[in-house]
């Protein structure tokens, strides 16, 4: 009986002593409120929601997992969902600044062939008009006044720092732009081909 009763009060002194440092460990707070504003401020950063999504994503997931540990009172476990989230949301932001970046550079460099463009579209009408080339100029002109329309739209969107709406409006006015050219060079050949 003897065993048993030491054991007994073996199992009591061990259940008091778990209670007890579990009772002492505390929430790593001061992580967790850094994870939760690193995760905010990323959330919160444009370029980082459009470039650096995957990243969000798993910052909020590792939040959601550290705050479910905190719950659970695993706190160490609670602790590294922070670091986790932490990381992941810097690198959103990071990813973020790179990509708006490279947008940037190419949006420029996009807007700036835009007008050279329109002016040898132009142009190219006008003498596809003085050759009277076998096309429907009525449609070329709303076609290349449309053009135009999003070369001013990508301008506009370029100066206000929209870059990523400046390559949209950009890439789909060249693409008009270059539309037009291909109908009056294809046009202008078939004419001569006839000569």
């Amino acid at each position: 009986m003897k065993p048993i009763r030491n054991f007994l009060f073996f199992a009591v002194i061990a259940v008091i002593m778990a209670a007890a440092f579990t009772a002492c460990a505390k929430p790593p707070t001061e992580e967790m409120n850094n994870a939760y504003e690193m995760v905010t401020r990323a959330e919160n950063d444009v370029d980082a929601v459009t470039f650096g999504g995957n990243s969000l994503s798993r910052a909020k997931d590792a939040l959601t997992r550290m705050q479910a540990e905190a719950d659970s009172k695993r706190y160490e476990s609670a602790k590294s969902y922070a670091a986790e989230a932490i990381a992941s949301a810097v690198r959103a932001i990071d990813e973020g600044r790179t990509g708006a970046n490279r947008v940037r550079g190419e949006a420029t460099a996009l807007v700036s062939e835009l007008r050279p463009l329109v002016t040898e579209t132009e142009q190219g009408i006008n003498a596809g008009k003085a050759a009277k080339l076998p096309l429907d100029f009525k449609v070329i002109d709303d076609e290349f006044e449309e053009a135009s329309l999003k070369v001013d739209q990508a301008l506009e969107s370029l100066s206000d720092g929209r870059f990523q709406e400046a390559l949209e409006f950009g890439r789909s006015a060249r693409s008009d732009l270059n539309g037009i050219n291909h109908k009056l060079s294809g046009a202008a050949m078939v004419v001569t081909r006839q000569k």
